[in-house]
């Protein structure tokens, strides 16, 4: 029975240190990452292979934004080169002012939000976060980028890409932030990230 206790008291610490470590960030009022992603052609950056998909710069890209919302995969050829989802906010929506009026989820590699009223323009909203694919460029950076809790202030550095196979198969970044809906994601090569 002593042995039963025991267990008892391991797997309650377990769940403890796992909430601990998944726990959502809090922040006081005010912007956290005021600045817009930057992104730039990529005309010197050469194709690269993962998995063997040809992978494909299309422009040079760097963010520093608050992570809404995180989403792992583990089937499907896109979670063998993507195996996590950042829904990712910047300027007003890096605010915990404004978050907390926002309620945020994410799902079969999109990013959905929700409000009761609106606590900015609903453009802001849309133009001032997204749900960015995450490619890591090696292991080091995948595993850090499984690390990353929703809170957390990111900075990530890379390239958006468009992504090809043998077969015809197809997978391409937005290069914009003003759009919305399928096709809207931004598909992202991870060369570098530093989590705040």
């Amino acid at each position: 029975m002593r042995w039963q206790s025991f267990l008892f008291a391991c797997l309650i610490a377990y769940g403890a240190f796992q909430h601990y470590q998944t726990r959502e960030v809090k922040h006081g009022i005010g912007e956290l990452a005021s600045v817009s992603p930057m992104q730039v052609a990529a005309e010197d950056a050469g194709v690269q292979y993962l998995h063997d998909y040809k992978v494909s710069p299309l422009t040079t890209f760097s963010i520093k934004a608050r992570v809404l919302g995180v989403k792992s995969y583990y089937f499907g050829r896109e979670a063998e080169l993507s195996p996590v989802d950042f829904a990712l906010g910047w300027g007003q929506m890096s605010d915990e002012a404004v978050l907390s009026q926002v309620q945020i989820s994410q799902s079969n590699r999109f990013y959905f939000w929700r409000v009761n009223e609106f606590p900015i323009p609903r453009s802001a909203i849309e133009t001032q976060s997204a749900n960015m694919h995450m490619i890591p460029a090696n292991d080091l950076i995948k595993a850090r980028l499984k690390t990353v809790r929703v809170g957390q202030l990111v900075q990530i550095d890379g390239y958006l890409v468009e992504v090809t196979a043998e077969d015809g198969w197809r997978w391409r970044s937005s290069l914009t932030r003003e759009d919305t809906g399928n096709g809207a994601c931004e598909l992202v090569l991870v060369k570098s990230i530093q989590v705040f």
